[in-house]
């Protein structure tokens, strides 16, 4: 029963996070600082909100330094969404596997070996994904910057993977090395928001955006504080066999993680939207 409402979890969050995707391809390209189709649904309020905040002026989010991206001449503003469809392609990655892992593990002791392996490698997945919107969008127009944190975690990445994926470590007892590996990955982000924070200092929006992120982290690292600890389940055996086991909170925590992130991304990109329209052009990036 466990396993089969973590299948559910994580299945419905596929979808949503689907919906976001197909919602957010099919929005039109920003044209003015209010540019709240960013963030289709549940994240149009935060976004909203920030941009009638009167302290977040245009002239504020213009885009500065020597190597700001080149303005174009052109009728429409665009600004690039692949790396926010990187982070939806691999949060739906991650929780389609995992809920295939959760449907088919019990057919046999190979078959669960092998899907769980599928299941943790999926986590790095979304993991490595989910740098490339802060990253891309807060050095922007700093492409030396951009390659250098995204490849440094794609690296470390494939690396996480290459080692989630060897048999003897997909074992009970290591859950507490896995946590480990993801925590570790996730505070390899915090050189790029220390920097990404000196470079935009005096942006409103970059201190909302780095505080959502913020929040994501401590909500992720909830999530594995309760996979490693086995909390409740461990209090009274038994009793959260059906309903609050502690890896169906840790499924949850991870669905309101990832919707937090989405919704820093949306504000990463309403802010640079904004600073496109007030340049009158479209900007050439990496």
């Amino acid at each position: 029963m466990e396993s089969s409402i973590g299948w559910l979890t994580h299945l419905g969050g596929f979808f949503l996070f689907l919906w976001l995707a197909v919602a957010g391809g099919t929005e039109r390209p920003a044209a003015a600082a209010a540019g709240v189709n960013a963030a289709p649904g549940i994240m149009t309020f935060l976004v909203a909100s920030s941009a009638n905040n009167a302290s977040w002026e245009t002239n504020s989010t213009s885009l500065e330094g020597k190597d700001s991206p080149a303005l174009l001449g052109g009728g429409e503003h665009t600004l690039a969404r692949w790396p926010r469809t990187v982070f939806l392609v691999g949060a739906m990655t991650c929780l389609a596997v995992s809920a295939t892992a959760h449907l088919l593990a019990c057919h046999s002791r190979r078959f669960s070996r092998l899907f769980w392996q599928l299941d943790y490698a999926g986590i790095a997945v979304m993991i490595v994904a989910s740098f490339f919107p802060p990253v891309y969008y807060a050095f922007l127009g700093r492409a030396v910057a951009q390659v250098a944190y995204l490849s440094a975690i794609t690296a470390l990445g494939a690396l996480v993977v290459a080692a989630l994926l060897a048999p003897a470590r997909s074992s009970p007892r290591l859950r507490h090395i896995r946590a480990g590996l993801f925590v570790s990955m996730g505070l390899s982000g915090v050189v790029p928001a220390l920097h990404a924070l000196w470079l935009n200092w005096g942006h409103p929006e970059c201190y909302l955006a780095l505080s959502l992120e913020l929040v994501m982290g401590l909500v992720y690292a909830a999530g594995a504080g309760f996979y490693v600890a086995r909390v409740p389940e461990r209090w009274r055996p038994g009793a959260f066999d059906c309903v609050g086991h502690s890896h169906q909170i840790f499924h949850v925590l991870v669905l309101a993680g990832a919707l937090t992130h989405y919704a820093a991304t949306a504000i990463l990109i309403d802010w640079r939207e904004a600073a496109i329209a007030a340049g009158g052009g479209a900007a050439a990036f990496l």
